[in-house]
């Protein structure tokens, strides 16, 4: 695992030559987007390919929260880094979790803590709600698991795509629904997942 001051210089790195692109032809300073359509967000907040420190152990998931950005290492050296959005104030989770499931269109049903903090938006959902365009974990949902235990942390979209860039959920990491659709098809179960 990599220690929290390694990575926050690497993420520094990576955030400074975020615009530099990594396919062979691709020698100017130009952002390399990934073409993944979905609704307009800053454009720093866009899929692109970055480099890395070479440390980072390709197929795991990085979140910076403070800057609101996932990377995915695709390789030795380069990632995807996409836009999200974080647990606001304390509900922000950070450490180590693993990819411990996969589930296309999920259900959901908010934690008791998130019906006690404000059952006026909650209580009605106490017993769930089905997968679905209209469901708040959107397309795609990797679950975070710590000792083979579910966090009830999620990666996964949004019907609220304009909340990526901001400290708004209560502990998931959101995306936009085209984007986690793409890292969902990227990730393995049991991929390492490094929250900070």
């Amino acid at each position: 695992m990599l220690d929290r001051r390694k990575f926050i210089a690497g993420a520094a790195a990576a955030t400074a030559m975020s615009g530099v692109g990594l396919s062979a032809s691709a020698t100017t300073a130009e952002p390399s987007y990934l073409e993944l359509g979905g609704p307009q967000i800053a454009p720093e907040l866009m899929p692109q390919v970055v480099r890395v420190k070479r440390d980072f152990v390709p197929g795991s998931i990085i979140v910076v929260s403070s800057r609101y950005h996932l990377y995915f290492i695709t390789k030795t050296g380069q990632a995807i880094r996409y836009g999200v959005a974080v647990g606001r104030g304390e509900l922000v989770f950070r450490g180590e979790a693993m990819v411990g499931r996969k589930v296309e269109w999920p259900s959901w049903k908010p934690t008791p803590a998130m019906i006690e903090r404000n059952p006026a938006a909650y209580a009605r959902y106490a017993e769930g709600m089905p997968g679905g365009p209209n469901n708040p974990l959107g397309a795609r949902a990797l679950y975070l698991f710590q000792n083979g235990h579910d966090t009830a942390v999620r990666i996964h979209g949004t019907i609220e795509p304009q909340s990526i860039g901001q400290s708004v959920s209560n502990g998931c990491i959101r995306m936009v629904n085209e984007h986690v659709i793409d890292l969902y098809n990227r990730v393995a179960l049991g991929a390492p997942v490094s929250v900070y």
